[in-house]
């Protein structure tokens, strides 16, 4: 994933690896200046850093914002999960609706009633009972979103089939900024809980040794939760048989343990930000990724679910990245092209803690 184009969100977030990059050699510039106009460059610098921090709280009033028009939104999301889960069957009026695909499915639906009807005169047809609101709904969405399919494992399907809706929690005024994805599950046999959490904890403050670094709220650790799983059911690990053979009576035994398995619902248990910021590059990877995930989570699949569970999200994502592509295609040939005219030119420029619990029921 490319963290850099990841990193700002529509909200102007960003998370880690998502700072903009400056030439290593930008004091030369610097160094080379008259001490007089140094020392106002230092001046505009100063204004710079003043900027940023009206810019921070220009964003802590984004998010407060965002937490007053989520409470607007709720009632509709709500009514979404009633109609998801068959709590509630739309009136003919609420499924009114018009696409430039009624023709066609038109079409499709007389040639199905005319197959049916021969169908139905060579043998006798079974009623079919009616499904119940919107089968599978979340999980068709998992299944056909990269970012979310990546980590599905064929064994967490059966679970995610429970998951009822999903839901984004903003932090309370005077609280430090966050927001909450919340997994709602309907009773079933894998875990108890009612309810699965991930915390995104951020900050919108310019660092004071790179100030100008700063491009909006930065997503800096998070939090899962602990999953009271049934008896035998924890798709997270898996169990092993390994033999083991005594050096001296050279008998041999055969012992049981477990071991981390893949799954989605590792989600829920993620890695965490070292105290002292020292981490490998495979967790610091791991958790840019968790951070991607959480905001396409709060930004694009909870506002926009029904669209990526028709797929018309996903041609709109596609058709986003193609565009994104060409123009990364047009600027590569432009600068081989420039590399031609300028050979044999020096550029100095080139120089180089434990889970909190989730709510039960």
């Amino acid at each position: 994933m490319d963290a850099n184009k990841a990193g700002k969100g529509e909200q102007g977030m960003q998370i880690p690896g998502g700072q903009m990059d400056r030439p290593v050699n930008f004091h030369i510039m610097e160094s080379l200046l008259p001490k007089v106009v140094k020392r106002r460059v230092h001046a505009l610098k100063r204004l710079q850093v003043q900027c940023a921090n009206i810019e921070a709280k220009f964003y802590e009033e984004v998010h407060e914002l965002e937490r007053k028009y989520a409470a607007l939104y709720q009632p509709l999301f709500d009514k979404r999960r009633d109609i998801v889960t068959g709590t509630v069957e739309p009136t003919d009026e609420e499924c009114e609706w018009h696409s430039d695909r009624d023709e066609e499915e038109e079409l499709a639906e007389e040639v199905k009633e005319k197959a049916a009807i021969e169908d139905a005169k060579k043998e006798e047809a079974t009623p079919e009972e009616d499904p119940k609101g919107i089968p599978e709904f979340w999980l068709t969405i998992f299944k056909s979103v990269d970012m979310l399919s990546d980590m599905l494992q064929e064994h967490d399907e059966p679970i995610l089939k429970h998951l009822k809706d999903i839901q984004v929690k903003f932090s309370e005024p005077g609280q430090p900024m966050s927001f909450t994805l919340e997994f709602h599950f309907e009773p079933n046999g894998y875990f108890n809980n009612a309810v699965l959490t991930k915390v995104y904890k951020m900050k919108s403050e310019p660092d004071a040794s790179d100030p100008f670094s700063f491009e909006g709220p930065e997503i800096i650790d998070c939090e899962g939760c602990q999953i009271d799983w049934h008896k035998g059911k924890d798709v997270t690990v898996k169990t092993i048989k390994k033999k083991q053979k005594h050096k001296g009576r050279g008998t041999v035994r055969t012992v049981t343990k477990q071991v981390p398995n893949d799954s989605f619902f590792n989600f829920f248990n993620p890695v965490k930000v070292s105290p002292d910021g020292e981490m490998d590059e495979d967790s610091e990877f791991t958790l840019a990724t968790d951070f991607e995930i959480g905001h396409f989570f709060r930004e694009r699949i909870v506002p926009r679910a029904v669209l990526y569970f028709t797929g018309e999200a996903l041609e709109d994502d596609e058709s986003f990245e193609e565009e994104e592509l060409e123009e990364g295609d047009e600027e590569e040939q432009d600068e081989e092209g420039d590399d031609d005219d300028d050979e044999g030119d020096f550029d100095p420029k080139k120089e180089q803690p434990q889970p909190a619990e989730c709510k039960q029921q």
